[in-house]
């Protein structure tokens, strides 16, 4: 069978003087000046770019359908079968009323509910996701929220994948939504503890969350309540656990700033716990007669907690509580009446200690020799039970609740896999790899226990570091698809995120950014060398700030490579961190620098950005995936590196591209719909490894 011809975009350079120097980009065309509208509206888009992406989505489609479409309906049909259809969240209790998610059986969205506490019947439903999506090509809602009062639920919904929400309450007596709308909202709000206010805040043109409004929770006029000056910053807002005050949430990747209004009155205006300070990152709670801060501040790398028994917790007021310990990355904490409990991790694994409030502590303990735990939440305030949900890579999610006096354990729930699984068939092994500087890089592997170590066996290695953000040990239904074929699923714990502490991080961004990719690939050659895998049968992995981390190692090693997904990537660093008009472009300064105003900046940035380091080399077979309406890494990003990465490779294998015209950053919004786009990403990556396109 011939092989389709792949799309060739037009060049046309566009000359960009920047700090005096100057690069030029073929395929600046491809974003649209019009894109704000774009977000809102996908069919503004202009007519030669929609005609080009769906060129390129046609080219994939003739180019994997026919070799891998029973393949690719096999995966779907396996991921889906380890699903339980009519599957139901542990119910978390508040008060009178239990409240939970339930899905029914073909549903591709969830029916938020409650029943009278401790019983089976008498469901009020109060949100039904799955009947507000019919007819929408894309529905996701972001926060859901019953009023402390439980009279009124709130949820906000976005319908375009562009993450301008648009948030709804309802009238849980008549069970009518209150005859208005709040638009262009950010997709996190909070009722006030006395039921009688809602906080949420506004998106602004450039689709960034920059106001903190309240409005009468049953309808009426909004009051500005802050207002965020620096575009750098993001906003969130919520209450202590202990209900006696409402915070509004400010920072970024490297700096916070925490701003209290007391819930005895919540018309006042706030005022700040401690103001911001470049590279100080704190939150806090309210535990009873005291306020818990976590923070990195007096360097505490890997964050410590004081406490604060003034009214306004700044930091003259602080004590140390819970002293730095290097090593010992403090994640988070959660506040009880008689109990604080805190979440920490060591060198790649969680664990969990309880801190009872007349004194001493104990950690729960478990075995695996990789696994993941999280604090799950819950209403109230006032009880001795914790709930915290367990998992590994074989393991599924376990639910258990946690009674912190007793120490008693109670498993709630269970993660079914209705297709069936033995945790007996795999095993799951932490492995360190040394990179090229001396340190010690963990990886996480998932194989059958007869999986032979002598390379032959298909690898797939994944990979994140960025923002802090951890790759968990965790349960995956989508993984063992592969596995099960016999593939080695690993995961490289590289620079970039905190798996092994905050100082991890820092290790891993800005100037020392390329530390990800030489970990990533110290990872690949371990591996290898271990016969886990083989260089030309390896296939990376990676989204978004994961996606960037693909594009560098397509650009540094090309020949340990047999494919590359690169999920919505962020490719085009140097073009985007150079554009104040993106949402997320002030706010990731703190990550990777500012190429404006910064000469050090640009030259880090162009030196290992994938798309500005695109050049002569036998690139490896690429899908790179993206979503029309993504407002945090842009449909023209992976639409541009392909253009750029089919004129140049010297290789002649494909380069695809398949963009959802439907969609934003995380992809089709429905529960299977999503599984469609993991097996595209799994058969692409079985069909490279067996070469399958030459």
């Amino acid at each position: 069978m011939t092989r389709p011809i792949p799309p060739v975009a037009r060049r046309e350079p566009k000359s960009i003087t920047q700090l005096g120097r100057t690069r030029v980009d073929d395929y600046a065309w491809m974003k649209d000046d019009n894109w704000k509208d774009v977000l809102r509206d996908p069919k503004v888009l202009r007519a030669d770019i929609r005609e080009h992406l769906e060129a390129e989505n046609a080219y994939t489609k003739a180019l994997l359908d026919d070799p891998t479409r029973a393949l690719q309906d096999a995966l779907f049909a396996e991921m889906k079968g380890r699903i339980k259809e009519d599957d139901s969240s542990v119910p978390a209790s508040d008060g009178a009323w239990d409240y939970y998610v339930r899905y029914e059986i073909g549903a591709e969205h969830p029916v938020h509910g409650r029943r009278p506490r401790g019983r089976t019947d008498g469901e009020v439903v109060l949100l039904d996701e799955e009947a507000l999506s019919k007819g929408k090509a894309f529905f996701q809602v972001g926060a859901a929220h019953h009023s402390p009062d439980h009279r009124l639920y709130a949820w906000a919904a976005d319908e375009q994948g562009s993450e301008y929400y648009t948030i709804r309450i309802k009238d849980l007596a008549t069970g009518e939504a209150l005859p208005f709308e709040i638009e262009s909202a950010y997709g996190d709000f909070t009722f006030s503890p006395d039921s009688q206010w809602l906080f949420w805040i506004w998106r602004d043109e450039n689709a960034r969350p920059s106001k903190v409004f309240r409005r009468p929770a049953r309808g009426g006029e909004d009051t500005l309540v802050y207002e965020e000056a620096d575009d750098g910053m993001f906003l969130g807002v919520g209450t202590t656990s202990d209900d006696s005050h409402i915070v509004i949430h400010v920072g970024n990747q490297e700096t916070t700033e925490l701003w209290l209004i007391p819930a005895a009155d919540p018309t006042r205006p706030p005022f700040v716990a401690e103001p911001r300070r470049v590279g100080v990152k704190y939150e806090l709670d309210h535990w009873t007669d005291r306020w818990v801060i976590r923070t990195n501040d007096d360097d505490a790398v890997d964050f410590k907690l004081v406490a604060s028994t003034a009214e306004i917790p700044a930091k003259s007021s602080w004590t140390d509580f819970v002293a730095h310990q290097p090593g010992h990355y403090v994640t988070g904490f959660a506040a009880y009446a008689g109990h604080l409990v805190r979440l920490e991790r060591v060198n790649a694994n969680d664990r969990i200690v309880v801190m009872a409030r007349g004194g001493g502590e104990h950690e729960i303990v478990f075995d695996e020799e990789a696994c993941a735990l999280s604090l799950s939440g819950g209403y109230e305030y006032d009880t001795p039970v914790t709930r915290f949900i367990y998992q590994s890579p074989t393991t599924p999610r376990q639910w258990f609740d946690y009674d912190m006096t007793s120490r008693e354990r109670t498993l709630r729930k269970t993660q079914e896999i209705p297709s069936g699984h033995d945790p007996a068939r795999y095993v799951a092994r932490r492995l360190m790899a040394k990179a090229a500087d001396g340190a010690e890089v963990p990886i996480t592997v998932l194989m059958l226990k007869d999986t032979p170590l002598d390379g032959s066996a298909p690898l797939l290695l994944y990979g994140y570091g960025a923002y802090g953000h951890a790759m968990e040990p965790s349960f995956s239904i989508r993984n063992l698809s592969l596995v099960d074929r016999g593939w080695i699923w690993a995961t490289a714990h590289v620079r970039g995120g905190s798996d092994k502490g905050w100082g991890w991080f820092l290790d891993g961004r800005k100037e020392k950014k390329p530390n990800s990719f030489t970990d990533f690939i110290a990872c690949a050659e371990h591996l290898d060398a271990k016969g886990y895998g083989k260089a030309g049968r390896m296939v990376a992995y990676g989204g978004s700030a994961g996606g960037m981390l693909m594009g560098a190692i397509a650009n540094l090693r090309p020949d340990l490579w047999a494919g590359v997904i690169a999920a919505v990537p962020f490719v085009d660093v140097l073009n985007t961190m150079s554009d104040t008009t993106l949402p997320l472009t002030p706010p990731e300064w703190p990550e990777w620098g500012n190429p404006l105003e910064d000469a050090a900046a640009y030259d880090t940035i162009a030196a290992y950005s994938p798309y500005d380091q695109v050049s002569a080399k036998p690139y490896p077979p690429v899908l790179a995936t993206g979503g029309l309406s993504d407002p945090r890494v842009t449909y023209w990003e992976p639409e541009k590196w392909v253009a750029k990465l089919r004129q140049f490779s010297t290789a002649g294998a494909p380069i695809l591209l398949k963009i959802n015209m439907d969609a934003g950053h995380g992809g089709a919004s429905g529960r299977f719909d999503f599984l469609k786009e993991i097996a595209l990403d799994y058969a692409f990556a079985i069909w490279a490894v067996d070469r399958g396109w030459e």
